[in-house]
C-alpha cells in the first residue's frame, strides 16, 4: 500500500474460542482506505469468525478493533452498522416474505415528514438507484421467495450497499453467482473502492481474489499465516499456505464414460422455459451443463427430476421409457440429485449425519415395523468412513459441518440410495480448495462404479475439466455438444452468451 496512507481499520490481537475450539488465536488485520484486502483459508480455518468479530455478531474473547486510530467499541451488528461497517455474510439474512425494496432498506425504511408512514415511491426509486448499480432489473415489489438463489444473492449485495459504509465486508459474494453477475460485482468494487471505502472480501475463487484484491491474508487453524502484496505472491503460494501442502493446480479427471446409454432425453419442452432439448448420458460419464445465469439449465434437470411438467419430448432411463411426476418418483427410479441450495434444499439440518444419509432408503432400516437406530448408526459409520467425512457429523447437526462435509453427507445419501443418475447443481460452490479436489474424487469414484452424472457449474474451467462431454445451453436450449477437453473457455462464453468474441478477446 501507499505509504502516505494510514490504515482505516484495524484488528489488533483478535482471540476467539467456542467450546472445545479456538476460532482465532492472536490475528491481526488491517485494512486501508479504496482497498480491497483478500481474507483466504480453508472451511474452519476462521475467516467467518474473524469478520463477524469485526462486525459485531461475536464478542471478542480478547483483541481491539481499530478506525481511524481510536478505539471502536460496539456490542452487536447495529452499533458495528452506526459506526459505518456493512456486511454481506455467505448465509442470507434476508426475509423471504417481504419485497426487494423492504428488504433492501429492512430497519431504515424511509418515511414522510410529519406522517410516520413509509413513502413507498421513495422507497422503489432507491431500490431502483441501487440495483442499477450492479446493473439490475429486479421489480423492487418482487417477494425475495420468489427469485432465484443468484437474484437473492444479489440483493443481499444491494442491501449491504445501500449503507454508507467505511468497510463493506464480502463473505462468499459471488458464490451463487454466473459469469455477468460476478463482472458486475467486479466493476461495482472497482467504483467504490474508487470513492476511497476499503472491502474486505473473503473469497474460494483464487481467480477472482488475483483480479480484485490489493492485498491477502492467508488464515489457518485460526492462525494468521501471512499478509502480503497480491502482486508478490502466485496462485500456488497462496494455495501451500491455505492448505499446508501442494494440491496441485489441477483437476484430477477420470474418464469412465462406457458405450451405452445410462438417460436419454429427446424433444424435451416443459413450462418452465426448457425447449427442445436432447441429449444423451452414457453410463459412468460425467455430462456438463455450462450457460449463463437463467440460460435453463437447472430448469433441464428440474423437468428430469419431476419437479417441472414436461409438455412434451421423451425420457429414458437404461432404455426404458420414463416420466417422473415428483422427486419421490424420481429416486424410486434411481435419480438423485444435490440442489444449488444444500442448506435449504439438500440437507435437514437439525439431523445428525447416519439421518441425512439413510433417509433416502428408510426401508432399509427395517426391523419388523420399526426403524432400526443400530442399522442407522452402522450405516452412518459406513459411510462416514468411505467418504471421509468429519467424525463430528455422527453425533453433531450437519449445519455444524463445514460445506465441504456437508457436500459429502449429500452424496452419501444418494450412494446409499443405489441412485444410477447423479444430478449435481454446483457441488463445490463456497467450498474451499481441499475440499473441492475431495469432491472431483469422489466424482471419479462415482463414475468408475457406473454411476452418471448429470453436473451443472458456474466454474467454467471445472466444468470443462471434470465433464467428458459439455452441453452448452441459453435461453432454455441447448446449442452445442462438445467433449470437455476440445471447448475452450471462450468457445464456451460466446456460444452462452450468444455473442461472437473478437481474436483480441479469445487471446
Amino acid at each position: 500500500m501507499d505509504a502516505a496512507k494510514s490504515a482505516l481499520w484495524i484488528a489488533r490481537g483478535i482471540f476467539k474460542s467456542f467450546p472445545g475450539v479456538q476460532a482465532l488465536d492472536d490475528v491481526s488485520l488491517e485494512v486501508f482506505p479504496g482497498e480491497v484486502h483478500a481474507l483466504v483459508g480453508e472451511n474452519g480455518s476462521g475467516k467467518s469468525t474473524l469478520v463477524k468479530c469485526i462486525a459485531g455478531v461475536h464478542p471478542r474473547d480478547q483483541g481491539e478493533l481499530l478506525y481511524g486510530g481510536a478505539p471502536a467499541v460496539f456490542h452487536n451488528p447495529t452499533e458495528a452498522r452506526a459506526h459505518g461497517i456493512s456486511t454481506i455474510y455467505q448465509e442470507f439474512s434476508l426475509v423471504p416474505t417481504l419485497s426487494v425494496a423492504e428488504n433492501i432498506f429492512l430497519g431504515n425504511y424511509r418515511t414522510r415528514k410529519g406522517t410516520g408512514m413509509i413513502d413507498w415511491p421513495v422507497m422503489r426509486e432507491n431500490t431502483r438507484r441501487v440495483l442499477e448499480e450492479l446493473s439490475l432489473t429486479l421489480d423492487p415489489d418482487a417477494i425475495v421467495s420468489t427469485l432465484s438463489t443468484a437474484e437473492q444473492q444479489l440483493v443481499e449485495i444491494a442491501k449491504a450497499i445501500s449503507i454508507d459504509s467505511s468497510l463493506l465486508i464480502m463473505d462468499e459474494p459471488t458464490a451463487a453467482l454466473g459469469l455477468t453477475e460476478t463482472k458486475h460485482l467486479m466493476d461495482l468494487i472497482r467504483r467504490l473502492t474508487a470513492q476511497g471505502k476499503a472491502i474486505l472480501y473473503i473469497s474460494h475463487r483464487l481467480d477472482e481474489v488475483f483480479e480484485i484484491a490489493d492485498r491477502v491474508t492467508v488464515l489457518k487453524d485460526g492462525r494468521r499465516v501471512a499478509t502480503a502484496p497480491i502482486s508478490e505472491l502466485k496462485v500456488g503460494e497462496v494455495v501451500r499456505m491455505m492448505v499446508g501442502f501442494d494440491v496441485g493446480l489441477h483437476y484430477p479427471k477420470e474418464r469412465n464414460a462406457q458405450d451405452h446409454a445410462r438417460l436419454e432425453v429427446e424433444h424435451l419442452s416443459t413450462d418452465n422455459g426448457v425447449r427442445d432439448v436432447s441429449f444423451t448420458v452414457k453410463v459412468g460419464e460425467v455430462f456438463g451443463l455450462g450457460g449463463m445465469l437463467g440460460s435453463g439449465r437447472t430448469e433441464i434437470v428440474r423437468a428430469i427430476y419431476g419437479l417441472d411438467r414436461i409438455t412434451c419430448g421423451h425420457i429414458r432411463m437404461d432404455g426404458k421409457d420414463v416420466r417422473f411426476h415428483s422427486p419421490a418418483e424420481a429416486i424410486e427410479g434411481g435419480v438423485g440429485v444435490i440442489p444449488e441450495n444444500r442448506k435449504t434444499d439438500g440437507s435437514f439440518l437439525n439431523f445428525d449425519g447416519p439421518k441425512n444419509i439413510t433417509i433416502s432408503r428408510l426401508d432399509a432400516l427395517l426391523q419388523g415395523p420399526w426403524l432400526s437406530l443400530s442399522k442407522e448408526r452402522k450405516i452412518g459409520e459406513t459411510y462416514v468412513k468411505k467418504m471421509n467425512i468429519s467424525p463430528a457429523a455422527m453425533e453433531r447437526s450437519v449445519r455444524y459441518l463445514s460445506g465441504g462435509n456437508q457436500q459429502k453427507v449429500i452424496i452419501a445419501r444418494w450412494l446409499f440410495s443405489e441412485a444410477r443418475l447423479l444430478i449435481m447443481d454446483e457441488p463445490t460452490q463456497g467450498i474451499d480448495i481441499g475440499a473441492k479436489h475431495e469432491i472431483y474424487n469422489v466424482l471419479n469414484e462415482l463414475t468408475a462404479n457406473g454411476i452418471s452424472v448429470l453436473l451443472i457449474s458456474s466454474d467454467f474451467p471445472e466444468l470443462l475439466a471434470m465433464s467428458d462431454r459439455v452441453a452448452v445451453v441459453r435461453d432454455g436450449h441447448i446449442f452445442q455438444i462438445a467433449d470437455g477437453n476440445r471447448m475452450s473457455e471462450v468457445e464456451l462464453i460466446s456460444t452462452a452468451s450468444g455473442i461472437t468474441l473478437d481474436a483480441e478477446a479469445a487471446s
